[in-house]
């Protein structure tokens, strides 16, 4: 998957080879992110994050919602490079003899 996760600003660390970069908390996952395209976003804003990109502004209530629906799914870790999530158990039984022509 290639989600759109929010996240916290928690440092704004000027630029590196002339581009606006910050570090970001995702619920205690915290990564270096391009905060480029969000010119005026402050420490303490949340913004969707995406391959590594701050893309958009969003509510602190609206990004802990979908930060605690991503930690229930399961999908926050994969998103973000930790350990990956075990693949969902299939729910159709496995075949014990062919199907009938």
């Amino acid at each position: 998957m290639c989600l759109g996760v929010p996240g916290r600003v928690i440092e704004i660390s000027g630029e590196a080879g002339g581009v606006r970069m910050g570090k970001v908390d995702f619920g205690g996952i915290r990564k270096e992110v391009c905060l480029a395209y969000l010119p005026d976003i402050e420490v303490g804003d949340y913004a969707i994050v995406h391959v590594g990109f701050a893309i958009s502004r969003l509510d602190e209530a609206s990004a802990l919602a979908t930060l605690e629906t991503f930690k229930a799914l399961g999908v926050l870790d994969e998103e973000l490079g930790g350990a990956p999530a075990d693949p969902p158990s299939c729910p159709v039984p496995a075949w014990t003899e062919a199907p009938p022509p």
